[in-house]
């Protein structure tokens, strides 16, 4: 693994998103090795629950919008190695925490509001990004921000794109935890090994039940975020989008 880091305490899996130059953008190579290390602690019967988080004070900027273009099969396969993330957090018998440091913008909030039980530094900020480069949400967002928040906050915060404050976050449902900034990793795991000592079939029945009813719905999402944002790349305001990022300044869409 050379952008995620993989470690142990007791049976509490801890991974760490690794590329904190660039606050830990989800690359190709970042996502595959994300598999990898879910589809690991999948099988492994000594990792009784996940911590997820990132490096350097930063939780996950999103998307890697500096390798971003509108090349369709490029395309297809970034939305589709993010399916498969989402998938795999969905659907891991374990418990998952995410521990929130700096920020979690565009496809970092989607990965963290997958997680089972979210723990935030008090001075984080949350933030539906995509907007600001002319795309729609991805990372299923689209499903598990409503399940969250409840249709009209998500609806807000997807559209407006503004930045959530670690306190409304916990006001509206969004995070269970605020902590102390620097401490969000500790908590996340003192959270964590609370849950190894509980009956391993019954946490995993729990988040069965718990998806059960919404599955069906997750991979309609993950289709629908797809086709919209596979369309939206191709698109005068993506292009806009990434040209204003790269030279650090508004972007400016016409349309």
């Amino acid at each position: 693994m050379e952008l995620l880091d993989v470690d142990r305490t007791g049976s509490v899996l801890i991974l760490t998103l690794n590329d904190p130059k660039r606050r830990n953008p989800l690359s190709f190579q970042m996502r595959e090795e994300m598999l990898t290390a879910l589809g690991a602690a999948r099988d492994d019967d000594t990792v009784r629950a996940v911590v997820l988080t990132g490096a350097g004070g930063f939780f996950c900027a999103g998307g890697d919008i500096s390798s971003m273009n509108d090349d369709r099969p490029t395309g297809v396969y970034r939305l589709h190695l993010l399916g498969r993330v989402v998938e795999a957090l969905v659907a891991m018998p374990k418990p998952v925490i995410a521990a929130v440091e700096g920020g979690a913008y565009g496809a970092g909030l989607s990965l963290m509001a997958l997680c089972d039980h979210v723990v935030v530094a008090d001075d984080a900020r949350l933030c539906s990004s995509f907007g600001g480069i002319g795309l729609g949400t991805d990372g299923a967002l689209s499903w598990s921000l409503p399940r969250r928040v409840g249709q009209g906050r998500a609806a807000e915060i997807i559209m407006f794109g503004e930045v959530v404050d670690a306190e409304r976050a916990s006001r509206i449902g969004l995070v269970e935890r605020v902590v102390p900034s620097g401490t969000a990793r500790e908590a996340a795991i003192e959270r964590a090994e609370l849950l190894t000592g509980r009956s391993r079939p019954a946490l995993a029945a729990n988040k069965a039940t718990l998806g059960a009813a919404d599955l069906t719905g997750l991979r309609q999402a993950l289709e629908e975020e797809n086709r919209h944002q596979l369309e939206l790349m191709s698109g005068p305001d993506f292009a806009e989008g990434v040209a204003a990022f790269k030279e650090r300044r508004p972007a400016r869409f016409e349309a």
